[in-house]
This record gives C-alpha cells, sequence and structure tokens, in this order.
C-alpha cells in the first residue's frame, strides 16, 4: 500500500484507500440514522453507498476488473466471488436485497428491523478494511513486502 498515488481526476485513487474506508463509516452512519428516522429509501441506499466505498479501498489494493466501477458493482462481484469468506458473501447479499419501501404501501417496521442490514454492511465495509491491512508495507509495484514495524521507542520497549 505504500505506492498509493492520488489521482483527482480518477474515479477510485481520488481517495486513499484509508480514506475510503473512513469515507464508508461516514456514509454507514448516515445511512443508519437515515433508517433510524425513518427514512428508509435514505437508509438502504447509503447503505449500498457505505459497502461500496469500503470495497473500492479494497480495490486499490486487490485490483480485480470484475468488480465493476460503481458500489453496486463491487458488492454483486463480491457477492459472487468464491475467493471471500461465505460470511463475507452472505453480507453482501443482504446488503443487496435491501430495499426501501415502494410504491403507495406503508411498511410497518419495528426501530430496530433494519439492524441486519447495517451489520451486513458494516461486515463489509470490515472485509474491506482487513483487505487493505493485509497489504501494509507490501510493495503494490512487485507484491514484495512484510508489514512495517513501528520504530518509535516506545514500540521499541514493547518490543522486549
Amino acid at each position: 500500500m505504500s505506492d498509493f498515488t492520488r489521482d483527482k481526476a480518477h474515479w477510485l485513487f481520488r481517495l486513499s484507500p484509508d480514506e475510503w474506508i473512513a469515507a464508508a463509516l461516514g456514509e454507514l452512519a448516515r445511512a443508519e440514522k437515515a433508517w433510524a428516522g425513518g427514512d428508509a429509501r435514505g437508509g438502504v441506499v447509503g447503505l449500498k453507498r457505505a459497502a461500496g466505498m469500503g470495497l473500492n479501498a479494497a480495490l486499490i489494493v486487490e485490483p480485480d476488473e470484475t468488480w465493476g466501477r460503481t458500489y453496486v458493482e463491487h458488492v454483486e462481484a463480491l457477492s459472487r466471488d468464491a475467493r471471500v469468506p461465505e460470511a463475507v458473501r452472505a453480507a453482501c447479499q443482504v446488503v443487496l436485497d435491501a430495499r426501501p419501501p415502494g410504491g403507495d404501501v406503508v411498511n410497518l417496521r419495528t426501530p430496530r428491523a433494519h439492524e441486519h442490514v447495517v451489520e451486513a454492511a458494516r461486515n463489509v465495509v470490515a472485509h474491506a478494511w482487513a483487505v487493505v491491512r493485509s497489504h501494509e508495507g507490501v510493495d503494490q509495484a512487485t507484491g514484495d513486502g512484510t508489514l512495517d514495524h513501528a520504530t518509535d521507542e516506545t514500540d521499541e520497549k514493547n518490543r522486549d
């Protein structure tokens, strides 16, 4: 991850992996607040955006053209990707299956009815974070490297 180069004009590289994770967490918080406030449509859309934003971070460190370009395309691709744990694929499917109320139908919900979808989106973002962290200290050009080790005095003392 040490070779990240920002490109403000590029859809993916306008933010660093850590910035994409932070953006995803912010979107997740806004989506949860929207849903809790009765805006199910805003909640659903926000959760899908949050999951996709998190996956943008993973896409920077593990490029994969099959993930597409949009947030939802990323989540759809990961829901079918046998390389990731089943729990992550299932979380992606929960996020994808979430639907806002449609038409003139009034949906009666309990305040906690959406929590499983929020938790699924959190799990997708957590997976993305873990992917990014697994690449710390790896030279993206060569794929070589080891995890960075801190060198300040505090960490030196903790190593003894």
